[in-house]
């Protein structure tokens, strides 16, 4: 097994090795703010998947967060910085967009581990993810409304899909928590699994994709993901509304209340 991951230099933000053969581990770390992504990390999560996508030594993409977290969604100062400066806005707009039609195309199955938390910026990657593994007592919040913005992100291209209309308006626009166990019930994760034995799991599927005919697998991939992009219209709608909710007035009062731990008052 070669361990050179030099192609992988440009991603700082991320912890990137590969723990067995065909097997590349992603580990989002972000000590004491339960691996909450900022500028750089949202930066290098939308444009590492091309980049997997073109590595011959990888065969199963398999992303987690460090420490029992998987994360706590976008960081409090990168949000600042999207509010203040329309530029920031359409990078981060590009960026978002990336994101999501970067992890639809890229060919290598990849397999998501779910622990303790998983919000926003985070949220995508988990649930972006070909199959999600979720512990039955993390907490899942899409939290954009909360926060006086649309949902964008990656809500209105996979939710609908994964867990039907109803569901997907519902959370989507009152930010209501899910359990892990509620979100496997609905159809929102693949499988739950006790809390301490999620990476087990994980490792588990990444390791039977990683022996399956690799051509099969990934023309799976890409026919299933057709359904997706048939949604591209939607998504593309859903992210510059959320980006235009960010040059509003009522974002300056979601982001008070949760720097403030209080509920928002949007009048």
């Amino acid at each position: 097994m070669s361990n050179d991951l030099t192609r992988y230099d440009a991603f700082p933000g991320l912890e990137i090795d590969r723990p067995e053969s065909g097997i590349l581990r992603v580990v989002l770390n972000t000590p004491g703010k339960l691996n909450a992504v900022d500028s750089v990390k949202h930066a290098n999560l939308a444009d590492v998947w091309p980049v997997i996508d073109r590595d011959p030594e990888t065969k199963v993409v398999l992303v987690h967060g460090a420490d029992g977290a998987f994360s706590a969604g976008g960081d409090m100062a990168m949000i600042d910085e999207i509010i203040a400066d329309p530029a920031t806005r359409a990078e981060t707009f590009r960026e978002a967009r990336d994101l999501v039609y970067n992890m639809i195309s890229c060919s290598k199955p990849i397999v998501s581990g779910i622990e303790r938390v998983a919000i926003g910026a985070g949220l995508a990657t988990a649930l972006l993810a070909d199959v999600s593994v979720c512990g039955r007592r993390t907490k899942i919040i899409d939290g954009h409304t909360k926060l006086g913005v649309a949902a964008g992100d990656h809500a209105a291209i996979v939710w609908p899909l994964l867990c039907g209309m109803a569901k997907a308006k519902y959370y989507l626009m009152t930010c209501e928590q899910l359990t892990g166990e509620e979100a496997e019930r609905i159809g929102l994760v693949s499988m739950v699994v006790d809390d301490d034995v999620v990476l087990d799991k994980a490792f588990d599927v990444a390791r039977t994709l990683a022996a399956g005919s690799q051509q099969a697998i990934q023309w799976t991939k890409l026919a299933l993901n057709n359904w997706l992009r048939m949604a591209g219209p939607a998504f593309d709608a859903s992210l510059a509304l959320e980006m235009l909710g960010f040059a509003g007035a009522d974002v300056n009062e979601g982001v008070a209340a949760v720097k403030e731990k209080r509920q928002p008052d949007f009048g």
